[in-house]
């Protein structure tokens, strides 16, 4: 691969919503830092953009998911050029992160994973299931035998002494290739489509979605629903028989654009806001995730907030 040094901003997971704000205008870099960035196989790769920004510091060990970033990532796949952005924020009212999310255009992956349980529990969960789908495909598993994989490994994993919290987690995965994209997801983490307007590809496993699928509450009132975080489906929690894994496929196409992100932000933050940051083509993808973890955090912080952003050019 080819090795290049990028300046990055300092991470900013914990930093106060004002010092976040004014970090972004000045542009402010702090340290250097080593990217690699691999030949796809068979590619015919003629030159690759310079990154530009910061990426997550590496996860530590499975109870430290990636910080707060602010990279810009570009990267020719055969003939498509893809762009991502990609963030998370502890959120204002939580004292620990149990979001983390996985980038790596090389391998045409992206995942966003937000951890339920309490205590350490969520963190463990979302890490261990992000690194089993990566390992999965990396081993040549689809999307969908990639998110059973990792549920079947949650579920084996050994819990300690008298300990009976549950330790879950969902998921929202994008698979791409040269010509095509596939989705994948469980809970109510969400994936978007932004092709000139902004649709829900994902549909939430939760108490509310399935009242509303059966007629029984309208949309409007399922976003004050006061059982709306109540999931149906979550990997580590729903045994493998009964777990039922969201999909959907489709041709990729130049314009096009895929948001990937926990429900910090869409409990937030309603979809014409999304539309708006996502469809804004003077921003790199960076710069409209940065704008929506401010926005999240605008709208209270009350949850971890995790978004990814991925542009085909």
């Amino acid at each position: 691969g080819k090795r290049v040094y990028v300046k990055a901003y300092r991470g900013f997971e914990s930093l106060p919503l004002r010092q976040i704000r004014r970090t972004l205008r000045k542009g402010r870099f702090a340290s250097l830092m080593r990217v690699v960035i691999p030949r796809a196989a068979g590619s015919t790769v003629t030159r690759v953009r310079r990154n530009i920004g910061c990426r997550p510091a590496p996860a530590k060990s499975a109870l430290h998911p990636p910080h707060t970033s602010a990279m810009l990532h570009a990267f020719v796949y055969l003939t498509t050029m893809i762009e991502f952005g990609h963030g998370t924020h502890v959120g204002l009212r939580r004292a620990r992160n149990e979001d983390t999310y996985y980038a790596d255009a090389a391998l045409g992956l992206f995942l966003v994973a937000d951890g339920m349980g309490g205590h350490q529990h969520g963190e463990v969960a979302a890490a261990l299931v992000r690194d089993a789908v990566v390992d999965l495909v990396t081993s040549g598993c689809d999307l969908i035998q990639a998110v059973q994989g990792a549920a079947e490994r949650l579920l084996a994993h050994p819990r300690h002494g008298v300990d009976v919290l549950p330790m879950g987690t969902t998921i929202a995965a994008l698979r791409l290739t040269a010509t095509d994209y596939e989705v994948a997801w469980v809970g109510d983490s969400r994936v978007y489509l932004w092709q000139k307007t902004l649709h829900q590809i994902s549909h939430d496993h939760s108490l509310v979605q399935a009242l509303v699928e059966a007629g029984r509450l309208s949309p409007q009132l399922a976003a004050q629903h006061p059982q709306r975080n109540v999931l149906t489906q979550a990997l580590g929690v729903t045994a493998s028989v009964q777990l039922r894994i969201g999909m959907a496929r489709g041709k990729l196409a130049a314009g096009m654009g895929f948001l990937l992100c926990s429900d910090g932000l869409t409990e937030g933050v309603n979809d014409a806001s999304i539309a708006h940051i996502v469809g804004r083509t003077d921003l790199a993808p960076q710069e409209c995730v940065d704008q929506l973890l401010l926005s999240a955090l605008d709208c209270g912080g009350d949850d971890n907030v995790t978004a990814l952003l991925v542009r085909s050019a």
